[in-house]
């Protein structure tokens, strides 16, 4: 069954169905990017950081050129600038900034890495945490402002202690960046701004040049390039994860309203092309009730094709023969947020492994985590939520083991530590414990 939306200049497919009744090890489709995630991005990407390691700032500025259309004097945004765009923020941007502020601290709190100590073997052993000390945030810009991610970034840095957070975000072609994002910067404690975007940006943070100092960390998210600019510095310096195109997964029970799913489907399918929003349910109705509501909705936006041609491509309604089979579905997609709204939900999300993010119940709109939740909304997408995590507070710092022996342990430690040193060859392994032993 595939549902037919309508709409004024003709119809719409918006939600292709499977039904895992009948098939229940059919995959959830996630669309094709094509050639964006291909290799001629990656050659384009390699070169860009070539560029810069080989250049350094004379790149950059040529490359915002090029991208950006901005031919720039200085990459720096002057401290003026950020308290100025603080100061002229609307008094309703600026308190959501600070509640938003505030509750992304009191959640990062929860996230830091404490550091232990133990006796084992006879030995006091332990770890001590120290935050990373210069951490690099990306945040996309030019035609658009994103200050809710310069507070997801910057907040758990500050959190964690970080001593100093530079942020690079793409020019409008005057130059300029968005004075949201700048008076985001100033409320997380933002040391840095810089007008630089896309790869490049990465590959000076990643590298250093004359004006933007190497970091220790690149968290934040970004496009195609760089997603892929990003992986490619991994190792060099640590990164959250390689984000994809957004994404969202509804499963839903009997009585849901039908509005409301409609509503998240399309604020998610905002966020840009290529995103995945599949409607889990075992109430067949639901399905053509969503698109309905969906088309209503469409049609009181006076939604584009650009967003239609999103819905279109993500939209997936799965059917299932009940909670136990939808929940099974959603763990396989492992999607980047996943709304449960059905009775039960608080107790299923206790036991949901492969998810960014869970929002339990009609009233934990997803919208609320991009925003004011606390939680971060720099998640895992396409799969990845398998095995990996949310920007966290842990992400900006580092534990370093602490060994502290005697001779009584040691002594304790001897025959195993040659059972093992003789197993793998490595005989100056023991030597090293029984030139301790030696009068």
């Amino acid at each position: 069954m595939t549902g037919i939306v309508r709409r004024g200049t003709g119809t719409l497919n918006v939600m292709r169905t499977i039904d895992l009744r009948s098939d229940p090890h059919t995959p959830i489709p996630r669309p094709v990017t094509g050639d964006e995630a291909g290799s001629a991005a990656l050659e384009a990407v390699r070169g860009v950081i070539a560029d810069v390691r080989r250049r350094g700032d004379a790149a950059l500025r040529e490359l915002t050129e090029r991208f950006d259309g901005a031919r720039l004097d200085a990459l720096r945004v002057p401290e003026q600038d950020i308290k100025a765009a603080a100061a002229a923020a609307p008094e309703t941007l600026l308190d959501a900034m600070h509640e938003a502020a505030a509750r992304i601290r009191a959640f990062a709190e929860h996230q830091r890495i404490a550091p232990w100590k133990a006796m084992i073997g006879g030995a006091s052993v332990g770890e001590t945490v120290q935050p990373l000390g210069r951490a690099g945030v990306y945040v996309p810009g030019g035609r658009a402002a994103y200050p809710s991610s310069v507070l997801m970034c910057a907040v758990p840095a500050s959190v964690a202690g970080v001593a100093e957070v530079a942020l690079c975000t793409p020019p409008a072609a005057d130059g300029s960046v968005p004075a949201p994002t700048l008076a985001a910067a100033h409320v997380a404690g933002v040391t840095e701004v810089y007008r630089v975007g896309g790869a490049q940006a990465v590959a000076a943070m990643a590298y250093g040049t004359a004006s933007i100092p190497a970091v220790e960390v690149i968290v934040g998210p970004g496009n195609i390039y760089v997603a892929l600019a990003k992986r490619e510095v991994a190792g060099v310096v640590q990164i959250d994860n390689v984000a994809g195109p957004s994404e969202i997964a509804i499963v839903a029970g009997d009585g849901v309203d039908p509005a409301i799913v409609a509503a998240d489907l399309i604020a998610q399918a905002e966020h840009g092309p290529n995103g995945s929003f599949p409607l889990i349910t075992w109430d067949e109705a639901l399905v053509p009730a969503v698109e309905a509501a969906l088309e209503r909705t469409l049609a009181a936006i006076d939604a584009g094709p650009d967003l239609r041609s999103i819905l279109e491509a993500g939209c997936t309604a799965v059917l299932v023969a009940g909670r136990e089979q939808g929940l099974d579905a959603a763990e396989r997609f492992a999607p980047e947020h996943i709304e449960l709204i059905f009775e039960g939900a608080a107790e299923a999300a206790e036991h949901l492994r492969n998810a960014g993010a869970i929002f339990v119940g009609p009233w934990s709109p997803v919208s609320l985590g991009d925003y004011l939740a606390g939680s971060n909304h720099v998640l895992p997408t396409a799969a990845s939520a398998r095995f990996a995590s949310g920007l966290r507070t842990s992400h900006f710092q580092r534990a370093s083991a602490v060994i502290a022996g005697n001779r009584d342990s040691l002594q304790a430690a001897r025959r195993h530590v040659a059972a093992f040193a003789e197993a793998e060859g490595l005989p100056n392994h023991a030597r090293a414990v029984e030139a301790r032993f030696h009068e």
